[in-house]
């Protein structure tokens, strides 16, 4: 731009000067867009509002009833759990009361067959006793018979044997030799303990 002159630019001082015609044309185009939004967009964004706004009512709602469906499990889980613990401790008792019991039938079965045991062994010493008595009887008899024979010299008739059997074995303390045995003592021929 030769010469100096200058023309002025279009700046934006006419915004904040406005003229009445502006102002006029500004408010009549702010009132058409207001009309407008009002039929149109209003009632869409407040629906689109109402309908969030249902939503987020809805979703608390169902959150507070899962809660409390949530809590209302979990007792009844406790309540079960506590339950089956009480069976099991139940159930743990009677097994110990059984094995307890099943444990004293059988010391009771061990202790009646030694019993039974112990009275048979005591029933064969004491016929075993008495059979080696009547053993021990017949040798003292013999002995005492070969005895004599040597010291008389002679042979005794029947009656002889007999006299001399009674008195041998009269002599001989067998009620002795069975408490003897009986007791467990061995005894000297005094009749001492040895």
């Amino acid at each position: 731009m030769e010469g100096g002159a200058s023309i002025p630019l279009a700046t934006g001082h006419f915004l904040v000067s406005p003229s009445a015609g502006l102002m006029i044309w500004t408010l009549l185009a702010f009132g058409v867009s207001f009309l407008v939004l009002r039929k149109l967009a209003f009632p869409r964004i407040a629906k689109a509002l109402d309908q969030r706004r249902q939503a987020i009512e809805e979703s608390i709602d169902s959150a507070t009833r899962t809660k409390q469906e949530a809590d209302q499990l979990l007792e009844e889980y406790r309540l079960r759990l506590k339950e089956a613990r009480q069976q099991a401790d139940e159930i743990v008792a009677r097994s110990r009361k059984a094995a307890d019991a099943h444990q004293d039938e059988a010391k009771g079965e061990a202790k009646r067959y030694r019993e039974e045991l112990m009275e048979s062994t005591r029933r064969d010493i004491e016929e075993e006793t008495t059979r080696a008595l009547g053993q021990i009887r017949k040798e003292v008899a013999n002995l005492t018979v070969i005895a004599t024979e040597k010291v008389t010299r002679k042979s005794l008739d029947d009656e002889d044997h007999r006299r001399l059997i009674e008195e041998a074995l009269g002599e001989v303390d067998f009620s002795a030799l069975a408490g003897d045995a009986k007791g467990g003592k061995a005894t000297n021929g005094d009749g001492e303990g040895s």
